[in-house]
């Protein structure tokens, strides 16, 4: 088994492709087609070229990682199935069965909470049962939250042109669809280093940011009533929006993950869970490589909200709060990165570091909306 992994990995990605993978790619690529087709009058050209571009990244990231591609599939086919329900009348939410308790916007965003909680009890049992088949229902069941989050996210950008096409937007505007996208994003990051380095174990850890999360959107569901689509604000009106907010979240859902992690290196070095945890070697292995992914793409954001800054408020860096608490973190895990690669330093002190930047992701992330005030203050609660 070892000897054909081996070979495998050794083949080039195209010599590695089978026609399901092709199948995949041309699905993908017809699927564009038809959005376009049907949608280019509400798109102007840097969306048009989003919208192929997606296909194309899908399509090589589909083949890199299978599961991913089978999650593509998954979402489209039940986003459209959910869109088909609707028959342009957004009423229908509330008058169909599957959409009023299951595919539309908010039934699927409520299953992909009440799954990532269960998910996260069933992590932690299979932790103190030592279960492999436990830890893989685990595994499924933040599959099948992660399924539910996008299919509400993409039937809620349905929902958002079906108010008004002027309204229409994609659903990473507000505090509640950001929330959403985090979890998302940080569960992913997981399912994708758990079956790279089966690291099951680590699952009820990663949770408890993830569920975190889960608290604040059912608060600001249920208190706030924050859930209903609004129109943008005029600066968000940008096509900067759809390619700033996922990178910086791709940032947090990394640094979140390697803070997890710390936690768990932390618990392991006092000897309190270590024969059911992977060795500090991993875990000091994942956390760079999370904190190193999370920084790559905090930098492009910030090179992206610099550069978004510059089209809408005639300059590049004003000393905004959360431009500067975006600097802060940067430079954060820029030392903790520095001091991993050239000092060569290792361990509990980089564990710590790793968890107290999350603190500080919070706060630049969170903490600027709730009790600063700037040009990002449209993020306020």
């Amino acid at each position: 088994m070892n000897k054909i992994a081996s070979n495998y990995q050794q083949k080039s990605l195209l010599q590695r492709l089978d026609w399901l993978d092709y199948v995949y790619a041309i699905i993908l690529v017809a699927g564009a087609i038809f959005a376009y087709s049907k949608y280019a009058h509400h798109m102007d050209v840097y969306e048009i070229s989003f919208l192929f571009s997606a296909a194309a990244l899908f399509s090589y990231l589909g083949w890199q990682w299978r599961s991913l591609g089978k999650l593509v599939i998954a979402v489209g086919v039940i986003s459209l199935i959910s869109i088909s329900l609707y028959q342009g009348d957004q009423a229908r939410a509330s008058q169909l069965f599957l959409l009023k308790f299951l595919i539309s916007s908010q039934s699927a965003v409520m299953w992909m909470n009440v799954l990532f909680m269960l998910a996260m009890a069933t992590y932690w049992f299979a932790l103190y049962k030592r279960s492999e088949f436990v830890g893989k229902v685990a595994s499924s069941l933040t599959w099948a939250a992660v399924l539910m989050g996008f299919v509400g996210l993409m039937v809620r950008w349905y929902e958002s042109y079906l108010i008004a096409p002027e309204v229409g937007h994609i659903p990473i505007s507000n505090l509640y669809e950001v929330f959403i996208l985090f979890c998302l994003i940080t569960a992913m990051l997981y399912l994708h280093y758990e079956q790279r380095f089966n690291t099951k174990q680590l699952g009820g850890f990663i949770l408890l940011v993830i569920n975190a999360a889960v608290g604040f959107i059912l608060w600001y569901t249920f208190d706030r009533a924050a859930n209903s689509i609004q129109p943008l604000v005029p600066a968000l009106q940008s096509y900067w929006m759809k390619i700033h907010v996922p990178a910086n979240f791709i940032g947090y859902g990394a640094f979140s993950l390697a803070a997890m992690v710390g936690v768990a290196y932390l618990l392991a070095n006092k000897g309190i869970l270590a024969t059911r945890l992977p060795s500090l070697d991993i875990l000091d292995d994942l956390m760079y490589k999370s904190i190193s992914v999370g920084f790559a793409f905090f930098t492009i954001a910030t090179i992206l909200g610099a550069m978004w800054a510059a089209e809408a408020w005639g300059g590049y860096w004003s000393w905004d709060p959360k431009e500067t608490w975006a600097l802060i973190v940067w430079l954060n895990y820029a030392a903790w990165l520095h001091l991993r690669m050239v000092k060569g330093l290792r361990g509990t002190v980089l564990a710590w570091w790793a968890v107290i930047g999350l603190i500080v992701t919070t706060f630049a992330f969170l903490g600027v909306n709730m009790f600063l005030s700037g040009l990002h203050s449209y993020g306020t609660l």
